[in-house]
């Protein structure tokens, strides 16, 4: 099949069949009690609709297990012409409250309650670019080089990395935000499944807790058909390519950065990243 194209939405690059749709998103106005999971693409997104629908189910690892957490939790902008309704056409239809998940900036948003987890740029990038070469309905990432180029000046699928981070970051303490990092959530699980756990205000008994970490592992995870997206059909998502859970580490840069790339790469991040305090780490101790 062809690959779709980006096409720019207010400053931002989009798949250009989302982008002919996002006037529907723009649109959407988020209804009380609705919950808004937000990352940019590849930071933990599946990991932390898991560890949501967990929760709120009340550990109801059965409710878990009769669909895959794309059917659980609804992707607002996504669609495929054809196929695929828009994500908001389908949650207009729905009983509110609703957990939604979106890879948009917050100048395209009204945000209602929102969990955003953000990833280290030099993973966060490694990751997108093995999920582009193997998900046909992206562009193509082109060489690693050639990506790791247009992921530094926001010419990849939903815009720059920098712009999103500290977007979200910005206005954390002006909305009710939690504000997760991936590496946190590596380095101790429980400790952030508490806090997601807190802040949806469904509190977890100690077996609960230790029952969400286990089930939202990354092996497990890897192995569960209901979250590692192999239910999806292969002219969409090609696992022979990259697994959609591929390795889920923090660090993993290490493989896939030249010298000459990290050195162009950490200039470019400590340039775009001067003006904000927002510290994000990309190694664990």
């Amino acid at each position: 099949m062809e690959r779709p194209k980006l096409e720019p939405v207010h400053g931002v690059s989009m798949l250009d069949f989302i982008a002919r749709d996002c006037s529907l998103v723009e649109s959407f106005k988020a209804r009380p009690g609705d919950l808004l999971i937000a990352t940019y693409p590849k930071a933990g997104t599946t990991w932390t609709q898991e560890i949501v629908v967990l929760i709120q189910s009340g550990v109801d690892v059965e409710y878990c297990k009769r669909s895959p957490v794309y059917e659980r939790i609804i992707f607002m902008e996504w669609t495929v012409p054809g196929r695929v309704a828009t994500g908001v056409e389908v949650l207009n239809d729905l009983p509110s409250p609703c957990t939604l998940k979106t890879y948009l900036p917050l100048h395209l948003l009204s945000p209602p309650q929102v969990i955003y987890v953000a990833c280290n740029a030099k993973d966060n990038a490694v990751s997108a670019f093995h999920f582009e070469n193997m998900n046909q309905h992206q562009p193509g990432p082109g060489t690693w080089e050639e990506y790791l180029h247009r992921f530094m000046t926001g010419n990849v699928c939903w815009g720059s990395w920098y712009d999103h981070v500290t977007g979200w970051w910005n206005v954390r303490e002006r909305h009710r935000i939690l504000y997760l990092f991936f590496e946190d959530m590596k380095e101790d699980p429980m400790r952030e499944v508490s806090r997601i756990a807190r802040f949806l205000e469904r509190p977890l008994s100690e077996q609960q807790l230790r029952e969400v970490v286990k089930l939202t592992s990354f092996p497990v995870m890897r192995d569960n058909p209901m979250t590692n997206y192999s239910t999806v059909p292969t002219d969409f998502m090609d696992h022979s390519v990259s697994p959609f859970m591929r390795k889920g580490e923090v660090g993993d840069w290490r493989n896939d950065f030249s010298a000459a790339q990290l050195e162009a790469f950490e200039q470019h991040y400590k340039d775009k990243m001067a003006a904000t305090d927002l510290c994000l780490r990309d190694c664990l101790p």
